[in-house]
């Protein structure tokens, strides 16, 4: 089974919105306990354009440089959590259901929200060996995941994001 190479135009929307997630990750609305961030919203919505190894790079390690250059204790908790999630939800649009994708956009967001709360929760408890911390920031957990959730899904099918990208030949 051969994989076709990567377009440069494919290369180029990556690395865009792997800069975009890392903006977004450097900055966050003041919360108790912390911040909730947005780059959740550009981690979904790559992920419902791009195939799983791209929306990886976008959510998993995209989340990582920004945690590396401006807190970098939770860094590898968000290569994994982030990088994940965004792998199921592009295999929910992309493979498990290609011929209804914005039922799986839906399907992969609440699965990627899942993945992105309960992975935060249990990296916030291991790396602070608390897990009373983990639970004061569940709510907030849950608002991001939701936000970049329903954003994404908006972003994408509401106000034709994939479509005009398809369209213009920006993706396949």
């Amino acid at each position: 089974m051969s994989q076709k190479p990567l377009s440069a135009k494919l290369v180029a929307i990556t690395a865009m919105l792997t800069a975009l997630n890392v903006v977004l990750s450097s900055f966050g609305v003041p919360v108790p306990g912390g911040h909730m961030y947005l780059n959740d919203i550009v981690i979904c919505t790559a992920a419902i354009l791009l195939p799983p190894f791209p929306a990886f790079v976008v959510g998993g390690i995209g989340a990582f440089l920004g945690d590396f250059f401006f807190y970098p204790t939770p860094m590898f908790v968000s290569l994994v959590t982030h990088g994940l999630q965004a792998v199921i939800i592009s295999l929910c649009v992309h493979r498990f259901f290609a011929k209804k994708q914005p039922m799986g956009a839906i399907i992969g967001v609440v699965l990627g929200a899942v993945i992105m709360v309960v992975g935060y929760s249990l990296g916030r408890a291991f790396l602070y060996s608390t897990p009373e911390y983990a639970i004061m920031k569940l709510p907030f957990q849950i608002l991001q995941a939701a936000v970049g959730a329903v954003l994404s899904v908006v972003l994408c099918y509401g106000m034709k994001l994939k479509q005009t990208l398809q369209r213009t030949g920006l993706l396949a």
